[in-house]
């Protein structure tokens, strides 16, 4: 393994597969575990990077398949690549286009050559290939990349997943051979959606062909947590100790919780966005609906027990009043307490690890 990818494991739970460790990357390490905010276009919504990282936010993901059709690839390495574009500093993932062969499968023709996008503006077609997604990848320079893949939706028959699956495999090969940045990481995606032998047998391609670390792809796309786990738990153990593993598209607190428990490293998901400009908290007391009548007066903090700029500085009432009166700044401050929120349950469960765990 390239050592400035490598992940050093700090510590392990005696009573489960959750690990403390630190993933190194050109941009600075990543704590793990760790939650990525979503800046797919480069941006997190609603927040600034400094608001990010007063956050304790330390790793984002953006999207190579919005970045390239807007503002282009070539454009933001003419800026000097997506960490200064965007002006954040610390490491980036970007995702290869590969969920939205899933959530724009309207708009998608699939081969096995690559799949065929239909422009949802203007009606033009873009081609994605494994090497093209790659030189996209590449020119937007993040610290770690992902392979061009295709999830499938649940339920999908076996053979359409095994079709996927094999599919996906293919391009795997073809992005390692594509690969031509020694700055950067590339990850293979496991597929197989919620069959066991297909999980297994894109586990061991992956690692037979030997990548490094290791995405979950294709789950959390409507199977429940309990056949998530299921998905996770049978392949964990095929993965060395010493590869870093990444939960796509994963999401509520108490999956994640989960999921780290099975030995994941890493997550990404829009819910603390996109549920912190709808109004919606995650807190320490539960989930708040912020535009119920019941906190027009409330002069109590979103969440007494945390210590974000939103919780510190203003009430309920007045977060209240801010979406009732259409106002930008509500989005902002629920969206800014969501995203600390979901870091400061990665930072309890990594000391938890630290405390509790065994040098490994």
């Amino acid at each position: 393994m390239n050592e400035a990818f490598s992940l050093n494991i700090i510590a392990k739970d005696k009573s489960s597969q959750a690990r403390a460790g630190e993933w190194n990357t050109p941009h600075g390490p990543i704590r793990t575990p760790a939650f990525m905010p979503v800046g797919t276009n480069a941006t997190v919504k609603a927040l600034t990077p400094q608001q990010l990282k007063d956050s304790n936010v330390s790793v984002l993901i953006c999207n190579a398949y919005h970045l390239h059709r807007r503002p282009g690839e070539k454009i933001v390495a003419q800026m000097g690549g997506l960490h200064k574009f965007m002006n954040w500093p610390g490491p980036i993932l970007t995702d290869s286009g590969g969920f939205q062969v899933f959530s724009l499968s309207e708009l998608t023709d699939i081969s096995d050559e690559g799949v065929e996008f239909k422009d949802p503006i203007n009606g033009d077609t873009i081609m994605f290939t494994p090497e093209k997604v790659m030189a996209i990848q590449e020119a937007l320079g993040a610290d770690i990349i992902v392979q061009f893949d295709q999830p499938v939706a649940y339920p999908a028959t076996y053979e359409a997943t095994k079709e996927a699956t094999l599919r996906s495999l293919k391009w795997a090969e073809q992005s390692l051979k594509a690969k031509s940045r020694p700055d950067q990481m590339l990850l293979g995606i496991v597929q197989g959606g919620v069959f066991q032998d297909l999980r297994e047998l894109s586990t061991k391609s992956l690692l037979d062909m030997g990548f490094a670390g290791l995405a979950i792809g294709g789950l959390s796309v409507g199977e429940g947590s309990e056949l998530m786990f299921e998905s996770i738990k049978g392949i964990r153990d095929l993965i060395p100790a010493e590869l870093p593993v990444y939960l796509m598209g994963v999401g509520t607190p108490e999956d994640i919780s989960g999921a780290i428990k099975l030995g994941i490293d890493l997550f990404d998901c829009v819910l603390p966005t996109r549920n912190g400009r709808n109004g919606f908290a995650f807190t320490s007391q539960g989930s708040l609906r912020i535009r119920n009548l019941q906190y027009q007066s409330d002069p109590a903090p979103l969440d007494p027990d945390c210590k974000c700029y939103t919780c510190t500085s203003f009430t309920r009432s007045y977060l209240r009043h801010l979406f009732q009166s259409e106002e930008m700044l509500g989005p902002t401050l629920l969206s800014m307490h969501n995203v600390y929120y979901f870091q400061s349950l990665m930072k309890q469960t990594r000391e938890n690890i630290l405390l509790t765990g065994k040098n490994s």
